[in-house]
């Protein structure tokens, strides 16, 4: 057939196998190889039935998602599996691994279908921003309903075999060898007189009346601002009212028309930038990471008890070292009652708990720590108390031992400085809370070594989170940028907007929470901390705080009053004590009205769009001034930082790439307007940002021409 597709006889079987490393994607190779089999097999009266494998670790795991921008080119994926279902004989998907996307539409093509016990099968093409769109929204309602069906592709989550088979996606869960299984399946069809079953040919129950609008109104809430969903559930809906092959080509519009959308360019670009940022310019491949068999974090408090569940989470030790007795048996409670929570909901057996918990050790001597490979430090946000627990760890561990701060803003060469042995010392940021939030920003000091940095990138690897190398400034890429972000925030709030108008119109953009909501939920007192901080910097110098009394200063105000945010009861809103429910707060808006008349600062009516331009264009902004710091690698790393640590919407891509779908010259002129009409030390466009515009570039050509060059 083709390199990637070949086919093999066995007594009256025939064996269609797919072999396209590494993960058998359905490339235009493969479907030509799959149209050629389908046409051989039709033409072999010796062919009694056939088996569609793979080879390698997984059936097809999805289509080749270049192609999304490249073109499809023919045969294309309705055609392909068209061909197979056509077959006038039995034909059986054997699936291993993960069958999703195009790789379950296929399996869906085959009138049979059989699974090895740990296989999935999933239709995640909405995380891309598209719909199935190889058949998927059609034959799937026909084979276990519309309802189920579309909770399938709106999860996107892969489906396990057993549960598959329960649904009635597969015939059979196959143990041992799953090609023999297929073969021996496919001969007990023949022996039973069964022949093609092919699921265009069956009809869909319809749902109870309503349903569908129910539907989408509840993803309308869910997945605000999002036209995948929608487009869904009418493809889905459309296998009800049309013969199957007008679904076809309904599902094909509305495929075609998502792929080319914002949406899907946006969440293509942030697949392929989480991958492009594990690769570091400069570092060579020779470099090998230093292995990691046993971790140390300093301080059990929240962030120390969640970075310690990572670790324990890949089966790796951890020594957990905290002050004091009630502060590490706090912590200690805490873990285990984070993971006596996910017991509750089914994500653990009583079994896992005792043995991640029996990898975590508690701790008050430096000297447990003299045989651990990695040390994270992650206590209180003060560089004096940092560098004197560096002192510690420079003392008590091996050499070789990797030293990392969990500092979301503090110098980091100035905390290596500290040690004998700066070039094993770096950042690994972790996001509150450690355990859930996947973003580690690992911050390569000036004297970081290759291989500390390697193991850095290897370890947020190895527990499974996403690693975007920073430079050393102020706050590195992401708590940088949210300073600016959280100082429009604030200062709209003196302008006249209420917490509510402005966390409303950002999530209405797409965040997932407000910036005000986001306060009260870490701690409205954290960020008042990292500013007092910062107040011992020199003026003028990198990180300082600005000259200006009314800098953050709704946080300020909150904090004196000891509204400290959700674990107070109180911060920018009021929480209900059972349900955290947050409402407005009366006060605390008469509160900013009263400081900010006091202070001469006239108050308006300021709209939703305002709102966010002045937001989003705040960080855009920074964005760029951090590239030209070198603080980030590439523009797309920003992205990944908002999406995966922020909540900055994916199906908007990021920041930058948000500034790029707007148009760079709309951007800066946008800018310049606020700096007419706002405070204009704030609102200085950077040199990058002009330059590109005036170029009608954009930061993603900017990325293209620093790997080209």
């Amino acid at each position: 057939m083709s390199e990637a597709v070949t086919l093999e006889r066995r007594d009256g079987i025939a064996l269609i196998l797919v072999d396209n490393p590494p993960v058998n994607a359905i490339g235009r190779a493969v479907r030509a190889g799959l149209v050629r089999a389908a046409a051989e097999i039709a033409a072999d009266p010796g062919i009694r039935a056939a088996v569609l494998a793979c080879r390698g670790r997984t059936f097809m795991a999805g289509a080749d998602i270049k192609e999304f921008d490249t073109g499809i080119g023919p045969p294309g994926f309705h055609e392909t599996f068209d061909a197979l279902e056509a077959l006038d004989k039995p034909i059986v998907a054997a699936i291993h691994g993960t069958a999703l996307g195009g790789g379950a539409e296929a399996a869906l093509a085959c009138h049979y279908r059989v699974a090895a016990p740990d296989a999935k099968i999933g239709l995640p093409e909405l995380s891309l921003g598209i719909i199935p769109g190889a058949g998927g929204t059609q034959r799937l309602p026909r084979l276990i309903g519309a309802e189920a069906a579309l909770d399938v592709i709106l999860a996107g989550t892969p489906v396990p075999a057993d549960k598959a088979r329960k649904f009635g996606i597969v015939d059979a869960v196959v143990t041992g060898d799953l090609l023999e299984g297929a073969v021996a399946f496919a001969k007990a069809l023949l022996a039973d007189g069964k022949g093609p079953r092919r699921a265009s040919a069956l009809t869909v129950a319809p749902p109870p009346d309503g349903w569908f609008a129910a539907k989408r109104a509840d993803v309308a809430k869910k997945m605000r601002g999002r036209q995948a969903p929608l487009s869904a559930i009418d493809a889905v809906e459309a296998s009800l009212t049309l013969p199957f092959a007008e679904g076809l080509a309904l599902e094909k519009r509305l495929n075609d028309a998502a792929r080319m959308g914002t949406e899907a360019r946006s969440l293509r670009h942030v697949f392929f930038a989480e991958r492009e940022a594990r690769r570091v310019p400069g570092l060579s491949d020779s470099v090998q990471p230093r292995p990691v068999r046993a971790v140390g974090i300093v301080g059990a408090g929240t962030m120390g008890g969640g970075i310690a569940m990572n670790f324990a989470n890949a089966g790796i030790p951890v020594v957990l070292l905290d002050a004091t007795r009630e502060g590490l048996d706090r912590g200690l409670g805490i873990v285990r009652g984070n993971y006596a929570r996910m017991v509750e909901r089914g994500k653990l057996t009583a079994a896992d708990l005792d043995a991640r918990m029996a990898l975590i050790r508690g701790d008050l001597d430096y000297a447990a720590l003299a045989d651990v490979d990695l040390v994270i430090e992650a206590v209180f946000e003060g560089m004096d108390l940092k560098k004197q627990v560096f002192a510690a760890l420079d003392r008590a561990c091996k050499p070789g031992c990797v030293l990392a701060t969990n500092t979301s803003s503090l110098d980091v060469d100035e905390i290596a400085a500290a040690t004998s042995r700066p070039q094993d010392v770096l950042g690994l940021h972790f996001f509150s809370p450690a355990n859930v939030m996947p973003l580690v920003e690992v911050v390569r000091a000036a004297k970081t070594g290759e291989e500390a940095l390697a193991t850095g990138l290897d370890v947020v690897k190895t527990i499974r989170k996403t690693g975007v190398v920073s430079g050393v400034c102020f706050g590195f890429i992401g708590n940088r940028m949210l300073d600016v972000y959280g100082r429009e925030a604030q200062r709209l709030l003196l302008e006249g907007a209420t917490p509510a108008q402005v966390d409303a119109a950002l999530e209405g953009f797409g965040m997932a929470m407000g910036p005000l909501a986001v306060y009260d939920l870490a701690g409205v007192d954290v960020g008042v901390r990292i500013r007092q901080e910062r107040a011992k910097r020199p003026k003028g110098s990198p990180g300082a705080l600005p000259d200006d009394p009314t800098y953050f200063l709704p946080s300020g105000l909150i904090v004196e009053r000891g509204w400290m945010g959700q674990k107070t009861g109180r911060g920018f809103y009021r929480y209900d004590p059972a349900t955290r429910a947050r409402t407005p707060d009366p006060e605390v808006d008469a509160l900013l009205r009263d400081t900010a008349l006091s202070l001469g600062i006239p108050q308006r009516e300021i709209g939703a769009d305002e709102i966010v331009d002045r937001c989003m264009l705040a960080l855009i902004n920074e964005g760029a001034r951090i590239l030209e710091d070198g603080i980030a690698l590439r523009a797309s790393d920003i992205d990944v930082v908002y999406t995966a640590g922020y909540g900055f919407p994916r199906w908007r891509g990021g920041p930058m790439f948000h500034g790029d779908t707007v148009g760079l010259p709309a951007v800066l002129a946008r800018i310049q307007e606020f700096r007419a009409t706002l405070d204009p030390r704030y609102w200085q466009p950077a040199p990058l940002l002009e330059r590109l515009a005036r170029e009608g570039s954009s930061f993603a050509a900017w990325d293209r021409s620093r790997r080209a060059a």
